[in-house]
């Protein structure tokens, strides 16, 4: 891609706030975004080969929106978590294992999305993070939910299509977890805590595809609880 192309983006992102460049093959991040760090609101590079986000990322202090899904990611640097503002960070398949140790303080955070990389846990870094409304952490290699799960503040977790064979009790205390998606997994039904029926918020248990029939689900107890819910979730939004 030639230089008076990415001029011209440059010139478009200055006016609208939105710098997207995407299926463009690039390999490294656009130095040249450094001089737009007040004017822009979204960043969208995703279906590129970037590998690494420079430090200068953290300089994008009014950014609300990053998408760099489809690149050749292994690690973020802890400058991204400078991002007061940021409210959707999408980076899907990647290759992350990890997330920043200071990730917790991008606190305006409302819809993350980490779908198909190779986390192998629940970061608990998320757990710090007040306003987050969805988390797609499906098609990773997670393969347990750990205790700290009990603070996550989201609405909506997905853990589709990982490994998971074990859940921490801790999972029913979500605050404000409505919608919990953990199809095709490694789910014994004895794993399942009963509490995500009797004692949650949760209205809408997915668990399609895992090591037992959805047809016993309705034989445990707390099962009509959780169908209370639903149904009420269900005439709510009729």
């Amino acid at each position: 891609m030639g230089n008076s192309a990415l001029k011209a983006h440059l010139e478009t992102a200055q006016k609208t706030g939105v710098f997207q460049l995407t299926g463009k093959g690039l390999t490294e991040f656009p130095e040249e975004l450094q001089k737009l760090t007040s004017n822009l609101r979204t960043i969208d590079l995703s279906n590129n080969k970037i590998e690494l986000l420079p430090p200068l990322i953290g300089k994008f202090s009014f950014l609300k929106s990053l998408v760099l899904n489809n690149n050749k990611l292994t690690v973020l640097p802890e400058e991204l978590c400078r991002l007061k503002k940021l409210e959707t960070l999408h980076l899907n398949g990647n290759h992350l294992r990890q997330l920043p140790a200071a990730f917790g303080q991008l606190s305006a955070l409302k819809t993350l999305n980490l779908s198909g990389n190779q986390l192998r846990t629940v970061p608990t870094q998320l757990c710090g993070l007040r306003h987050l409304d969805v988390v797609d952490l499906s098609k990773n290699q997670i393969q347990n939910v750990p205790d700290s799960v009990g603070e996550l503040q989201a609405i909506e977790l997905n853990l589709n299509q990982n490994q998971i064979s074990q859940i921490s009790v801790q999972i029913s205390h979500c605050p404000r977890l409505k919608v919990l998606r953990l199809e095709e997994n490694c789910l014994e039904l004895s794993m399942l805590p009963q509490s995500i029926l009797s004692d949650s918020q949760i209205s809408l248990l997915a668990v399609e595809g895992n090591l037992f029939e959805i047809k016993k689900l309705r034989e445990l107890e707390g099962y009509d609880k959780y169908m209370e819910r639903f149904t009420a979730t269900k005439k709510k939004f009729a």
